[in-house]
């Protein structure tokens, strides 16, 4: 009987600002892949994702299989004037005022966080985002997800995260969304 070929786990590792630079294109077709955008999407997110690196309390994590970057996951403190803290407190509002400000008085968003479809089912996803949130400063942490019974949400509710608000939509984006939250550290 011959004995099969193991697999190397993937390595992670903290990016600067500048090696995401570097990485973003690939980081950006992980992205487009992951979430069926269409592939013009990443022209526009470009600009986004830079804006973001220069943001209070960036963190990046990628994951690499060999030298191939399978994975991204990122985030920030989240503030007012902020499109996604301004967006959720929106929603959040009209449902509790209260729970609006208690949850986004002081948070980190984990903003993105993909893995290659080729690359998923590994745990990629869920060692970088434990990884990610231990480096992490705020005593909370919030993210957004697509509606649907997907591999990140049963990650995001095995690791705690719970409802914020639910079939949410963001502007400019048709799709529902879910907010999750949960206290930290995991």
């Amino acid at each position: 009987m011959t004995a099969m070929p193991t697999r190397k786990p993937v390595r992670l590792a903290e990016l600067t600002a500048a090696q995401l630079r570097v990485q973003l294109d690939e980081a950006l077709r992980i992205y487009v892949t992951a979430m069926r955008y269409p592939p013009g999407t990443a022209r526009y997110r470009s600009s986004m994702w830079l804006e973001h690196m220069v943001r209070a309390g960036w963190l990046c994590m990628a994951a690499f299989d060999a030298d191939t970057l399978v994975g991204i996951g990122y985030g920030y403190r989240g503030a007012p004037g902020q499109w996604w803290h301004d967006e959720v407190h929106r929603g959040l509002v009209l449902i509790d005022p209260a729970a609006a400000q208690r949850e986004l008085a002081d948070y980190f968003e984990i903003t993105e966080l993909h893995v290659h479809p080729n690359a998923q089912g590994r745990g990629i996803g869920h060692a970088l985002l434990t990884e990610l949130l231990s480096r992490v400063d705020a005593p909370r942490a919030l993210l957004s997800t697509p509606e649907g019974p997907t591999r990140a949400w049963r990650l995001y509710r095995r690791l705690g995260f719970t409802d914020l608000l639910r079939h949410f939509r963001f502007t400019g984006d048709s799709r529902e969304f879910a907010v999750l939250g949960r206290t930290l550290p995991l």
